[in-house]
């Protein structure tokens, strides 16, 4: 059988990868428009400092990921988080630090006692119906109040999807909370349901290069014919399978992975289903900036010194009216990311808060992660290493009808049996969606290669 997979981020990794294991017959070519892998999994090192140009890390309170990594010959490069990351603050009125337990629920400053008992009210709120399809927004000023959407639920939007409650799905987003409401009838019934059967939460994991040190190892073992920096014109059908058309020209397939965002994809598929093709052009993406900061003096806000200032990092909220999104410190997060005595934060710029802040040049990014330091830290010293990305198209937003639309896509899907679609525009965002997703599918198509022959 031979497989073209088109997209050479994790998900297009993890998959080639996997199906290199399960089906060690199997021909694979693997298209990638860049001249090197892991989309944006990349680690830049800067004047001695190393920055991620997207996540920054997985959680290992699912296997995915660790596995892996441990798959692939890297588990004595796994570096796990210091114990700092588990303090972080929230900037709203000022900057608070984010409660970690229900008495620091009690006490916190974000809340006043009236909205603190209108959340604890949350056990006797009667559960959605099932076929409701609210926004993170809705389902918290139900749930809990007002107050803690514009709040906790904001930050925690922004913090993973750069999009405030009001833009996302609370089912397709947020789907393990939603599930405690509809399982358990309320979200602390549910919680202390699972904490009696349930493991610990995880560690946010790196590797000791970085992220990129995965992306490519991944691509140095998958065992594939590479087509690197080239650009797919379409995939279309053919007399038996699929053709991709690259600028090499056409090359026949049994089947084929698209791994590339959906944005991409897009175009890729207009000749073959234009309906499927309406379908992808639907989902909308998240603008995000990233501004790496390097300083060789430590005494300062933006450079945690103190422990008030030491931990993972700062999220806003978007009543605090901030130019930033949130702060990470990353090498109080992971040691080694600076050289020892220094120290480098990154700040993330725009979201669905402020998309046109992404549009900025590389000195309007700096100047206004710098104001954003100034705002919610107080201090903003001089940094001797500077690193930025932007992202116009970073993270999928899984808005309102995101679970319709993707069971659509399936149902198109289904007409072509010989094409996949893979990537975090569908089933998870997070770093161990998109692994568990492609091991799946590569599953699959092992198993279909036995059914089918070589």
């Amino acid at each position: 059988m031979r497989i073209g997979i088109i997209g050479a981020g994790l998900s297009g990794l993890a998959t080639a990868f996997y199906l290199r294991r399960l089906a060690p017959q199997t021909e694979l070519v693997v298209y990638e428009a860049d001249a090197r892998a892991g989309g944006t999994m990349r680690t830049h090192v800067v004047g001695g400092m190393r920055f991620e140009a997207g996540a920054n890390g997985f959680l290992t309170n699912k296997p995915d990921c660790l596995q892996l990594v441990r798959d692939c010959g890297l588990g004595e490069r796994l570096l796990p988080a210091a114990d700092a990351m588990r303090t972080r603050y929230v900037y709203h009125d000022r900057l608070h630090r984010l409660p970690a337990s229900p008495g620091d629920f009690l006490a916190s400053g974000l809340l006043t006692w009236p909205e603190k008992l209108r959340a604890l009210c949350e056990p006797f709120v009667s559960a959605a119906p099932a076929e409701r399809d609210e926004t993170v927004r809705e389902f918290g000023d139900r749930r809990l109040g007002a107050a803690v959407s514009r709040i906790f639920l904001d930050a925690l939007c922004i913090g993973i999807y750069g999009a405030s409650p009001d833009q996302l799905s609370m089912r397709a987003a947020f789907p393990l909370v939603a599930a405690l409401e509809r399982e358990h009838g309320s979200l602390l019934k549910g919680m202390l349901a699972r904490r009696r059967t349930a493991g610990p939460r995880g560690v946010l994991t790196s590797l000791h290069g970085g992220l990129g040190e995965l992306s490519a190892r991944l691509a140095e073992t998958a065992g594939v014919e590479w087509r690197w920096s080239t650009t797919v014109r379409n995939v279309d059908r053919a007399s038996e399978g699929l053709v991709v058309s690259d600028d090499s020209g056409p090359t026949s397939f049994d089947r084929v992975i698209v791994c590339t965002p959906a944005y991409a994809a897009v175009d890729l598929l207009r000749d073959l289903d234009r309906e499927l093709s309406q379908l992808l052009a639907e989902i909308e993406y998240t603008p995000i900036a990233v501004v790496g900061l390097g300083y060789r003096a430590v005494q300062s806000a933006a450079v945690p010194a103190t422990p008030r200032h030491d931990g993972f990092g700062v999220l806003t909220t978007s009543a605090s009216r901030t130019p930033i999104l949130g702060v990470v410190w990353e090498s109080s997060v992971f040691p080694g990311r600076a050289p020892p005595g220094q120290r480098c934060v990154r700040v993330m710029i725009g979201g669905q808060r402020n998309p046109e802040l992404v549009e900025q040049a590389d000195a309007g990014l700096v100047a206004t992660a710098r104001a954003g330091l100034r705002q919610v830290l107080g201090e903003d010293p001089d940094p001797e290493t500077v690193f930025v990305q932007r992202w116009p198209r970073g993270i999928p937003c899984y808005g309102r009808g995101h679970l319709a639309r993707i069971a659509a896509i399936d149902a198109r899907l289904a007409q072509w049996p010989r094409l996949h679609l893979n990537g975090n525009a569908y089933r998870g965002v997070a770093m161990n969606d998109c692994v568990r997703n492609s091991r799946e599918l590569a599953a699959r198509l092992a198993a279909a290669t036995t059914g089918e022959g070589t």
